[in-house]
């Protein structure tokens, strides 16, 4: 005897915001390989040129591991687009500092990273992409704002900053 799937009474919301995700991720990695940027990349740039920030802050802003991080700060070095440099306030910490180069590529990333966002919200008809917009506003900013304790963590989601 097989047992019946039970019946869903909901829309699969962790399906379809997981799957839109990745879609868009995938688009934006490999929009942004075309200037030689991983998306870790143009995280740390966009943000390091936003105000004196640390290693640490970046990681944390990126949702990367120490790991993660350091490898992402070693290929924009490489590449001559940021530096890591003492603090200007506290001269115990360093922080990522943006090269010109940096941040003319960092402007160019960021181009690329709307395009691809407009293009997504694009396929959407009508007044669809204002409410879509205002809905998922509404869901980071309380019904989905804080994730909960649970046995297993679950993987965090790059936050807003």
């Amino acid at each position: 005897m097989t047992a019946m799937a039970p019946a869903r009474t909901e829309p699969d919301l962790s399906f379809l915001l997981d799957h839109t995700s990745h879609v868009l991720r995938s688009k934006m990695s490999a929009a942004l390989a075309e200037i030689g940027l991983t998306s870790r990349m143009h995280c740390v740039l966009v943000h390091a040129l936003e105000e004196e920030r640390t290693q640490a802050q970046l990681a944390e802003i990126g949702d990367m591991d120490k790991t993660t991080m350091v490898v992402t700060v070693d290929a924009l070095e490489a590449a001559g687009l940021a530096e890591r440099r003492p603090s200007r306030t506290d001269r115990r910490a360093r922080i990522i500092a943006v090269t010109e180069d940096g941040a003319r590529v960092a402007r160019q990333s960021q181009e690329i990273v709307d395009r691809v966002h407009r293009e997504a919200l694009a396929t959407l008809p009508g007044g669809d992409r204002d409410v879509l917009l205002r809905a998922l506003k509404h869901l980071v900013g309380d019904g989905l704002a804080h994730p909960v304790e649970a046995p297993r963590a679950a993987r965090r989601a790059r936050q807003a900053k």
